[in-house]
Protein backbone atom coordinates (compact mmCIF):
# COMPACT_ATOMS: atom_id res chain seq x y z
CA UNK A 1 0.00 0.00 0.00
CA UNK A 2 1.48 3.51 -1.12
CA UNK A 3 1.73 5.88 1.61
CA UNK A 4 2.46 9.81 1.09
CA UNK A 5 2.50 12.13 4.42
CA UNK A 6 3.00 15.97 3.87
CA UNK A 7 4.79 18.56 6.19
CA UNK A 8 6.08 21.60 6.06
CA UNK A 9 2.29 24.22 5.46
CA UNK A 10 2.03 27.14 7.96
CA UNK A 11 0.91 30.61 7.86
CA UNK A 12 3.46 32.58 6.18
CA UNK A 13 3.45 36.56 5.10
CA UNK A 14 2.87 37.55 1.10
CA UNK A 15 6.65 37.57 0.17
CA UNK A 16 7.65 34.85 2.71
CA UNK A 17 8.61 31.26 2.24
CA UNK A 18 8.11 28.04 2.83
CA UNK A 19 8.97 24.21 1.90
CA UNK A 20 6.79 21.58 1.79
CA UNK A 21 8.14 17.51 1.97
CA UNK A 22 6.46 14.47 1.05
CA UNK A 23 7.66 11.30 2.07
CA UNK A 24 6.82 8.24 0.35
CA UNK A 25 6.53 4.41 0.98
CA UNK A 26 5.05 1.24 -0.35
CA UNK A 27 6.69 1.40 -3.73
CA UNK A 28 9.75 1.96 -5.48
CA UNK A 29 9.74 6.16 -5.33
CA UNK A 30 12.66 6.48 -7.87
CA UNK A 31 10.71 4.60 -10.66
CA UNK A 32 7.84 7.25 -10.42
CA UNK A 33 7.01 10.81 -10.91
CA UNK A 34 5.14 13.28 -8.04
CA UNK A 35 3.26 16.28 -8.31
CA UNK A 36 2.27 18.56 -6.35
CA UNK A 37 -1.41 20.24 -5.98
CA UNK A 38 -3.27 22.37 -4.67
CA UNK A 39 -7.23 23.34 -3.64
CA UNK A 40 -8.66 26.33 -2.43
CA UNK A 41 -11.63 26.65 -0.50
CA UNK A 42 -14.59 26.53 -3.11
CA UNK A 43 -12.25 25.59 -5.82
CA UNK A 44 -11.11 22.41 -7.85
CA UNK A 45 -7.70 21.26 -7.41
CA UNK A 46 -5.26 22.30 -9.47
CA UNK A 47 -1.92 21.23 -10.73
CA UNK A 48 0.79 23.16 -8.98
CA UNK A 49 4.06 21.23 -9.98
CA UNK A 50 5.58 17.55 -11.45
CA UNK A 51 8.75 16.04 -11.43
CA UNK A 52 9.27 12.76 -13.36
CA UNK A 53 12.17 9.86 -12.41
CA UNK A 54 14.75 11.41 -14.50
CA UNK A 55 14.17 14.67 -12.08
CA UNK A 56 12.49 16.68 -15.53
CA UNK A 57 10.17 19.27 -13.58
CA UNK A 58 6.74 21.18 -15.28
CA UNK A 59 5.28 23.82 -13.72
CA UNK A 60 1.84 25.60 -13.80
CA UNK A 61 2.18 29.08 -15.07
CA UNK A 62 1.04 31.04 -11.95
CA UNK A 63 3.97 29.00 -9.84
CA UNK A 64 6.96 29.09 -12.43
CA UNK A 65 9.57 31.15 -11.36
CA UNK A 66 8.67 31.14 -7.72
CA UNK A 67 7.90 27.17 -6.83
CA UNK A 68 10.73 24.97 -7.25
CA UNK A 69 9.83 20.85 -6.59
CA UNK A 70 13.14 18.49 -6.54
CA UNK A 71 13.13 14.89 -5.00
CA UNK A 72 15.38 13.22 -3.10
CA UNK A 73 15.28 9.70 -4.46
CA UNK A 74 17.73 8.45 -1.04
CA UNK A 75 15.29 10.02 1.00
CA UNK A 76 11.93 8.77 -0.51
CA UNK A 77 10.55 12.22 -0.63
CA UNK A 78 9.80 14.91 -2.89
CA UNK A 79 10.28 18.60 -1.96
CA UNK A 80 8.23 22.12 -3.33
CA UNK A 81 10.25 25.10 -2.12
CA UNK A 82 7.44 28.02 -2.39
CA UNK A 83 9.25 31.50 -2.88
CA UNK A 84 7.74 34.90 -2.92
CA UNK A 85 4.16 33.81 -1.90
CA UNK A 86 1.21 35.34 -2.73
CA UNK A 87 -2.30 35.09 -0.77
CA UNK A 88 -3.59 33.56 -3.61
CA UNK A 89 -1.12 30.79 -2.97
CA UNK A 90 -3.33 30.14 -0.02
CA UNK A 91 -5.12 26.64 -0.30
CA UNK A 92 -4.14 22.97 0.61
CA UNK A 93 -1.59 21.55 -0.66
CA UNK A 94 -1.35 17.91 -1.62
CA UNK A 95 1.45 15.38 -3.21
CA UNK A 96 0.75 12.71 -5.57
CA UNK A 97 2.49 9.83 -7.01
CA UNK A 98 2.09 9.10 -10.68
CA UNK A 99 0.38 5.55 -11.14
CA UNK A 100 2.70 4.53 -13.88
CA UNK A 101 6.13 3.32 -13.60
CA UNK A 102 9.35 5.55 -16.05
CA UNK A 103 6.91 7.64 -17.24
CA UNK A 104 8.84 10.69 -18.79
CA UNK A 105 6.23 13.00 -19.98
CA UNK A 106 4.60 14.27 -16.99
CA UNK A 107 1.53 16.90 -16.91
CA UNK A 108 -0.55 18.02 -14.34
CA UNK A 109 -3.42 15.81 -15.16
CA UNK A 110 -5.05 14.82 -11.96
CA UNK A 111 -6.30 11.12 -13.39
CA UNK A 112 -2.51 9.93 -13.72
CA UNK A 113 -2.08 10.04 -10.34
CA UNK A 114 -3.48 7.24 -8.59
CA UNK A 115 -2.02 7.67 -4.43
CA UNK A 116 -2.59 11.22 -3.14
CA UNK A 117 -0.98 12.37 0.54
CA UNK A 118 -3.48 13.92 2.90
CA UNK A 119 -3.00 16.99 2.30
CA UNK A 120 -1.27 20.72 4.17
CA UNK A 121 -2.21 24.00 4.55
CA UNK A 122 -0.58 26.86 3.42
CA UNK A 123 -1.96 30.59 4.17
CA UNK A 124 -0.33 33.48 3.09
CA UNK A 125 -1.81 36.40 5.02
CA UNK A 126 -1.62 40.26 3.29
Amino acid sequence: QVQLVESGGGLVQAGGSLRLSCGVSGRPFNHYAMGWFRQAPGKEREFVAAINWRAVTTYSDSVKGRFTISRDNAKNTVYLQMNSLKPEDTAVYYCASDGIRWRTVVSGTIDEYDSWGQGTQVTVSS
